[in-house]
């Protein structure tokens, strides 16, 4: 199997750097210094137990270059999802399949517009990694990845899964991918946009009471938007499941943080902006959602030049 990562950040580290050594991975970015770093030296991966591996993985913005692929793994951030969805839709071969492991709402449409709807497949993943400088990455706490899937999917996941299993990743096929898209939606609404104000490690919601109560409200009234459309969450207390994710990860600094911190657009749109505009479609009051995405939103201004 060919595997290609489209980004180059975080998470697609992370995942290059377990894969590398199962199958042929090629990683697609635009960020030139971090090309330059993997290409040259390599990858370096913490893992949560203190311990260092050195990976060696190719990185490139050259579409020629990434070639044909079996896999194309999406793990950009939302607002780049159209642009990695034509790098995908040239890199998949015949029988190639997209795999969106992204945060928020609407990539995986986005990524069947361009690709075709029985090369797209949804996932999500509570794993968690930070970025520390280029060829630098934390795998800062592990957790459970699924994968929803279709009749037209089902089988080639299943390979995929496989994939994932060997490279340590504890990975489920699931069949209801409403039920995985908003129970992720949930958690990162309670964490990401908090720790990206306070640039702080999601570890630090689990300990401050007042942090902890914003976040548990943003993750509660997700859950409430996601009732009134008929989806029932894969857990009982949304507050309860945010919380455990953030002392799960409480080194990790999450990634809208991480885009804060660089400058660089947030995925605010796709997370609490989405449960704002559906909650106002469905009659569900959203507060502290709201509150978060225009805190984050006048953060960013403050940041542009």
């Amino acid at each position: 199997m060919r595997v290609a990562i489209v980004g180059i950040g975080a998470m697609g580290c992370l995942f290059a750097g377990r894969l590398s050594s199962l199958v042929d991975v090629i990683m697609a970015g635009n960020w030139q210094e971090q090309i330059a770093t993997l290409n040259t030296h390599g990858l370096r991966l913490i893992h949560p137990d203190g311990r260092e591996t050195h990976h060696r993985v190719k990185a490139t913005d050259n579409q020629d270059v990434i070639g044909r692929a079996d896999l194309a793994l999406v793990v950009v951030k939302s607002p780049k999802t159209a642009s990695a969805a034509d790098v995908a839709r040239q890199a998949l071969g015949e029988n190639g399949l997209a795999l969106t492991l992204q945060n928020g709402l609407g990539n995986l449409e986005i990524l069947a517009a361009v690709v075709g709807q029985e090369r797209a497949a949804l996932g999500v993943t509570s794993e968690g990694a930070t970025l520390l400088a280029p060829g630098l990455v934390r795998h800062a706490g592990a957790g459970l990845t699924h994968l929803a899937t279709t009749s037209a999917t089902a089988g080639r996941l299943e390979e995929v899964a496989a994939l994932f299993r060997a490279a340590g990743f504890v990975t489920h096929l699931v069949e209801d991918a409403d039920s995985l898209v908003w129970g992720k939606l949930a958690v990162n609404a309670g964490i990401n946009p908090i720790t990206a104000l306070l640039q702080l490690p999601n570890g630090f919601l689990a300990e401050n009471e007042a942090a902890r109560k914003v976040m548990e409200e943003a993750a509660e009234e997700t859950a409430a938007v996601a009732r009134a459309q008929g989806i029932t969450l894969p857990y009982a207390s949304a507050g309860r499941r945010a919380l455990e994710v953030a002392q799960a990860t409480a080194a990790n600094l999450s990634s809208m943080a991480q885009d804060m911190a660089r400058g660089e657009p947030t995925e605010i749109e796709a997370i609490c902006g989405a449960v704002v505009r559906l909650g106002r479609r469905y009659g569900v009051p959203t507060p502290a959602n709201e509150l978060l995405l225009r805190l984050i939103q006048a953060k960013t201004a403050s940041l542009t030049p």
